[in-house]
């Protein structure tokens, strides 16, 4: 089954599995709205994840794991909006980041890659949500496995950047000023959709998507 770019679309390449920057651009009914956009990736590169649809591998190439500074290729849902700000008028579902907020990434517990309010007996391992930098002043939660897999990874989100040239855990990270546009500009209802590939897929992701306009 095909599946048509006649939404909105975030598509991230990267020239290669060891790459920790890349260039995003945005579509929306088939069409670039806006980019490309520098972003850093993970300081490992970057590994297949576990998405709403599985790109062809070879028994060779890399699997995002728990802790391996790789930011995860494959299509993606968008989820919702996080930051420091108590509300924010936009179209996507908002999480103020508290100090009691918290995103799992202790695989062993219930709450694994899951965004909670900190309990009373907290996991083993967790990230703050509410940061002494910037870097979680605004975000979008990625949709990486979602059936929480043990040790296939976690709190995997776009967020603002450390600094220009500085690579990630895992995550895909940019300037504020980019970031605050893509946010503006999400739609829940035009189902977002982030897709993250090497230059190689290229191809692939055409024959999902073929009518999406990829500059070679």
């Amino acid at each position: 089954m095909f599946l048509y770019a006649n939404e909105q679309i975030i598509l991230v390449v990267a020239e290669e599995f060891n790459s920790t920057k890349a260039k995003l651009i945005c579509f929306e009914d088939n069409r670039a709205v806006f980019g490309p956009i520098e972003v850093n990736l993970g300081a490992a590169g970057v590994a297949f994840g576990v998405g709403e649809r599985t790109l062809l591998k070879t028994e060779v190439e890399p699997i995002k794991k728990e802790g391996d500074k790789k930011a995860p290729l494959g299509i993606f849902t968008l989820d919702a909006v996080f930051g420091y700000e108590k509300e924010m008028n936009i179209k996507m579902p908002y999480l103020h980041a508290t100090k009691e907020l918290i995103c799992v990434d202790d695989s062993s517990s219930k709450f694994y890659n899951q965004i909670i309010k900190k309990p009373k007996e907290a996991p083993a391992s967790y990230e703050e949500m509410r940061r002494e930098d910037a870097q979680y002043e605004l975000g979008v939660t990625v949709g990486h496995n979602k059936e929480q897999i043990p040790q296939m990874g976690s709190c995997i989100f776009l967020h603002v950047e450390k600094s220009i040239d500085a690579p990630t855990a895992g995550c895909t990270s940019m300037k504020m000023e980019d970031l605050k546009k893509i946010i503006h500009w999400l739609d829940k209802s035009k189902n977002p959709t982030l897709i993250q590939i090497i230059s190689a897929q290229k191809k692939e992701l055409l024959e999902l998507y073929p009518l999406l306009v990829i500059v070679p």
